[in-house]
């Protein structure tokens, strides 16, 4: 179906330079002093990661908490069926390739790097209060872990990503980190320097955060490749798995969402299902079902007491082991929610809010559950039954921990070949999938369903390649991974403003439903010409037809209308518009100075506050089956003059309608619209 276009699309797609320039020069900079004095910056970062911990603890668990209320709030609330896009849109992706992104983006290469690892460490030094290697230990260890994977961490992607797609789409604004902050701002601040300093914001946190999980792939492929292969972990060997990742993405980027991304994203999902169901198969079946029952009940018994705990009564090990784990986590989620937040919502068009909101929350939230469950208590279990040398590789070399586990299982180089593979190929889609996020957030002109060129997108692949070969030679991935949960602080600033700007607008969403059921007068049901009205309901006309009724009544009517609001001095226009201008799902056709009209849009402004807009397109739809004919060549469609407010779609025809009609019409959703202005004084 057709789409609004939006207000810049005319606009050409350039560079952003105070952006691609501003945060190019703070990342070479923080680059270059973490390689050149890495014991100095690692000290300095490291005290400034304890004092933002220490001092700012109680507030990054009270603004997580609120981060994920108010997102389930959305979701359940009367707000929940609004559409991310126009009324009439249909999701861009299906649901299954649409989670699957949904999945490789938020996890990625972390999954297998902390699957065995994580749960085994709390199971062996858990914080304070619990003796290790306890039967309290032990069901304490899942539990923890989902705190960190779960909820908490999802809510902030669905906040980040709801609010991105929701003034992309719903408002027609950029996709870009800056667009919901307009309605707390105005447009001209966000159109010039504080979107710019958002923006380059933004690139330096996804930069950072890319840059340090590769750098945590490649020590996972490495010690993989060591396992099955025997190949000796080192420098070189890591040089080159940055280089074949990031020419894999390179050529993943050229291909688009579409195609690149989503077939990589299918594929991990897939292969990682399996390897799931493989350990689940070969281990000890019955216990893992019966924990994974009990990790799930014992995540929501505690769930709210956790999301407060900030070990205000056990001293400084309980506040070295919060900074260490759950602060470090909420942060690491912060810092990576401008990069995750923008991909979800690149990939969301069309969703209301209530599906993605639970989508993004309760998808990977399911397989999460899963995946640590049956990895975490598979390692558990074998440790507590004697298989100390797995525990003390998981908690000296994590990356090491998902194949150290495997040599208990059968077929064991197979899993860890496949687990490899899996490893690999997030990778590459973390690469990929960040550099089309760069790219957008660099450019200017951007229009919400467009991405960056191909080469900026290549340009940016390149760059977080190159800085990850060299921080790996340098050391600094400690420092960099500090920088990235730093600047979580101020981001999460933005995030409340997000908040706020979300309900300010969602309130107004809701006032315009509300004045759209003020009563009007029904525009065709006078009675007086009932023949007139059952030949239009029951006709089905053509492209020819729908033209000269736009030409010939609704053109006139409009004109009339504009003229009238222009006398009472109100700012109007109205544009005649072509094919090209309007969307898919019409004919091509002459062009305007041949006489063909194929959509009409009337704008009545109201200085500050939102302009009526009224517009009827010529739509090509499907005729109902019972009325299709062999007949002629184009049976099988015909045509509508569909009315269009800012919107969207309304979803009803003209066609038929007389000129004054068409008049009543257009007062009555003018008549709605003043309504909607009333309730938001």
């Amino acid at each position: 179906m057709y789409s609004s276009p939006s207000k810049d699309a005319t606009k050409p797609l350039t560079l952003n330079k105070t952006v691609f320039l501003g945060s190019a020069i703070i990342s070479i900079l923080l680059i270059i002093w973490t390689i050149a004095f890495p014991d100095y910056s690692e000290a300095l970062l490291s005290s400034s990661m304890a004092w933002v911990s220490e001092s700012f603890g109680w507030y990054y668990m009270l603004v997580v908490a609120a981060y994920s209320i108010f997102a389930l709030f959305v979701g359940f609330s009367k707000y929940g069926d609004i559409k991310l896009g126009q009324d009439h849109e249909k999701a861009q992706f299906p649901f299954l390739a649409w989670a699957a992104m949904l999945f490789s983006a938020g996890i990625g290469i972390d999954l297998l790097f902390f699957g065995a690892s994580e749960p085994l460490m709390h199971y062996l030094t858990p914080h304070t209060g619990l003796e290790p290697a306890s039967e309290a230990a032990m069901r304490e260890a899942l539990a923890q872990t989902f705190l960190h994977w779960g909820l908490h961490g999802w809510g902030i992607y669905a906040l980040i990503g709801m609010a991105l797609a929701y003034f992309a789409y719903r408002k027609n604004m950029p996709l870009a980190l800056r667009s919901p902050l307009t309605p707390i701002f105005g447009e001209r601040l966000i159109k010039g320097w504080l979107g710019d300093g958002i923006d380059t914001f933004g690139v330096v946190c996804t930069l950072m955060g890319i840059a340090t999980s590769l750098g945590i792939g490649v020590l996972q492929a490495n010690a993989g490749l060591t396992h099955v292969f025997g190949i000796e972990s080192s420098k070189m060997v890591q040089t080159f798995i940055i280089i074949g990742v990031v020419a894999a993405a390179a050529i993943s980027a050229m291909t688009g969402v579409e195609r690149g991304v989503r077939r990589l994203s299918e594929f991990n999902m897939l292969s990682s299902i399996l390897l799931l169901i493989a350990i689940l198969v070969m281990g000890n079946t019955v216990y893992l079902l019966n924990t994974f029952t009990q990790n799930i009940g014992q995540y929501f018994q505690t769930i709210v007491f956790k999301t407060f705990d900030v070990y205000a009564y056990d001293g400084q090990a309980g506040a070295d082991w919060k900074s260490g784990w759950t602060i470090f986590f909420w942060a690491w989620w912060v810092a990576w929610a401008p990069f995750v937040g923008l991909f979800i919502a690149r990939i969301s068009r069309g969703r209301t809010l209530r599906e993605f909101v639970f989508g993004v929350m309760f998808i990977p939230l399911g397989f999460i559950f899963a995946w640590f469950s049956i990895f975490g208590n598979s390692a558990i279990d074998l440790v507590a039954n004697g298989a100390t040398e797995l525990g003390e590789i998981a908690v000296n070399d994590a990356a090491m921990g998902m194949f150290a586990l495997f040599e208990y299982f059968p077929y064991s180089e197979v899993l860890s070949f496949a687990g490899v593979v899996i490893g690999l190929v997030f990778f590459v889609t973390s690469a990929d999938s960040g550099a089309l996020v760069l790219a957008n957030l660099s450019s200017r002109g951007m229009t919400n369903d467009t991405d960056a060129p191909v080469w900026l997108r290549l340009f940016w692949a390149a760059a977080t390649g190159l800085i990850t070969l060299g921080l790996l030679f340098a050391g600094g991935f400690a420092s960099l991974q500090s920088v990235s949960v730093i600047a979580g602080l101020p981001f999460s600033l933005i995030l409340v403003l997000y908040m706020m700007s979300m309900w300010k607008s969602l309130k107004e969403e809701g006032n315009k439903r509300k004045a759209s059921t003020i009563g009007t007068a029904n525009v065709l049901d006078s009675g007086k010409s009932w023949k007139a009205r059952l030949q239009r309901i029951v006709s089905f006309p053509s492209h020819a037809q729908v033209e000269r009724f736009l030409q010939n009544v609704v053109r006139p009517a409009m004109t009339e209308v504009e003229k009238e609001f222009a006398a009472g001095g109100l700012k109007t226009s109205l544009d005649i518009r072509n094919p090209e201008h309007i969307g898919q799902d019409i004919d091509e056709g002459m062009d305007e100075s041949s006489g063909q009209i194929d959509g009409l849009k009337l704008r009545v402004g109201h200085g500050d506050e939102d302009d009526f807009i009224y517009e009827v397109n010529l739509i090509k739809a499907e005729r109902p089956n019972f009325t299709l004919s062999t007949s002629t060549k184009n049976a099988e469609y015909y045509y509508r003059a569909e009315v269009f407010l800012s919107e969207g779609s309304q979803e009803y025809d003209l066609v038929g309608y007389s000129k004054e009609q068409v008049l009543v019409d257009i007062l009555n959703q003018y008549e709605r619209h003043l309504q909607y202005l009333h309730l938001e004084r």
